[in-house]
């Protein structure tokens, strides 16, 4: 007994001085972190590369392509008096009519090497000075090269060596819950990129613009973010961000961007001609409703009703009378005045086109030849 007594003592005291070494020296092996010298040791992942490729799921590589091109832009309006404001009398019945200089916010996104970005009507709309910060902190003065508030785009020039260029994607081919990022400067706060999926598509009648074709996304669209980039997952441009529905002022998880389609045309319309070229036929349409198709005595069901033609415009000259039914333009079919506004603004102007129309409930086509559309002196559309 005694023996066996000794044996399980010399036993226990090589156990526990096993133990003290490992734990002095070797504190990992026992998975625990030790203090030593007052400096704590933890366990740690391997460190990796800033270049490694993305984790599984990760949208970082898209943001990283897309980020640089997209900028910020600050605004400036200088104050304006009215011009009798130093009047006595003036100031008698009216007050101080003095305006206040302001300031705006946005966002931009370079398109091309030679300087030119495109950003929204509304950011720089009425501004003295303009000047674009780019994501290395480099900051520069910007030139309105034109605008076109019927997209609520314009396009802006500044002169600087070096610039990153985003990559133009392919708007027509995003499907309902595609995911996107939507990149810009909200409230200020600096660069900022939020995801969220394509919620909806060929959005229109919401009253935002004149022509309205947006891209509807939950990704976080908030003030400072308009003009800024919505991007697919591979960072190409696929959109500019532009408006929200919100109740509060910030995202509510509905918001809207230009396609990048429409976009284009009218970056390469103000760049070559310094206008938009649209396409115009002199007609006054509205949405086949039953109360229109009573009053005209039709019986269709889909088109747009044409109620006023204008004399000698390229609609009657093709023989569009009042009560004609319009169902296609070209080969693209249209349901109400959006779409129809929208293909007939998209057409060239002196380019004969087929038009589908309902007479009689009968199907008739005519070649309808387009003139160019009439700049605008108020915020009514122009057909």
């Amino acid at each position: 007994m005694k023996r066996t007594w000794l044996l399980f003592a010399q036993t226990v005291t090589v156990l526990v001085a096993a133990y003290f070494v490992v734990a002095t020296l070797k504190p990992e092996w026992l998975n625990r972190p030790t203090v030593r010298g007052g400096v704590v040791s933890l366990l740690e992942a391997p460190q990796t590369s800033s270049t490694a490729a993305p984790a599984p799921g990760s949208l970082s590589g898209a943001a990283r392509k897309a980020s640089p091109a997209v900028v910020s832009i600050n605004t400036s309006t200088a104050a304006r008096q009215n011009p009798r404001s130093n009047d006595p009398w003036f100031q008698f019945f009216f007050g101080d009519q003095g305006s206040q200089a302001r300031s705006g916010l946005g966002s931009g996104v370079i398109v091309s090497p030679d300087g030119y970005i495109l950003t929204n009507n509304h950011v720089v709309e009425g501004a003295d000075e303009i000047e674009v910060r780019l994501n290395d902190n480099r900051h520069v003065s910007a030139r309105v090269v034109g605008t076109d508030p019927d997209t609520d785009l314009a396009i802006l020039k500044i002169e600087l060596d070096k610039l990153p260029v985003i990559v133009l994607g392919n708007s027509d081919a995003l499907q309902v819950g595609d995911t996107v990022l939507a990149i810009g400067n909200p409230f200020g706060v600096g660069q900022t990129v939020t995801s969220g999926i394509v919620s909806a598509l060929g959005r229109n009648q919401l009253g935002i613009n004149t022509f309205e074709n947006f891209i509807q996304t939950d990704a976080a669209i908030n003030p400072g973010n308009s003009g800024g980039a919505l991007v697919d997952v591979n960072g190409n441009l696929m959109g500019i961000n532009t408006a929200i529905y919100s109740r509060s002022g910030g995202s509510m998880g509905i918001g809207f961007a230009i396609p990048v389609s429409t976009a284009r045309l009218v970056l390469d319309g103000i760049v070559r001609d310094g206008q938009v070229r649209r396409g115009w036929i002199g007609v006054e349409p509205n949405d086949l409703s039953p109360e229109m198709a009573e009053t005209f005595g039709v019986k269709a069901t889909e088109g747009v009703i044409i109620t006023g033609v204008l004399q000698n415009g390229p609609g009657a000259q093709a023989g569009i009378r009042p009560g004609d039914i319009i169902v296609q333009v070209g080969d693209k079919p249209v349901a109400n005045t959006s779409e129809l506004l929208s293909s007939v603004a998209a057409l060239k102007p002196g380019a004969t086109v087929p038009f589908v129309v309902l007479r009689d409930d009968r199907r008739t086509t005519l070649d309808v030849t387009p003139g160019l559309r009439p700049e605008r002196r108020n915020r009514e559309p122009q057909r």
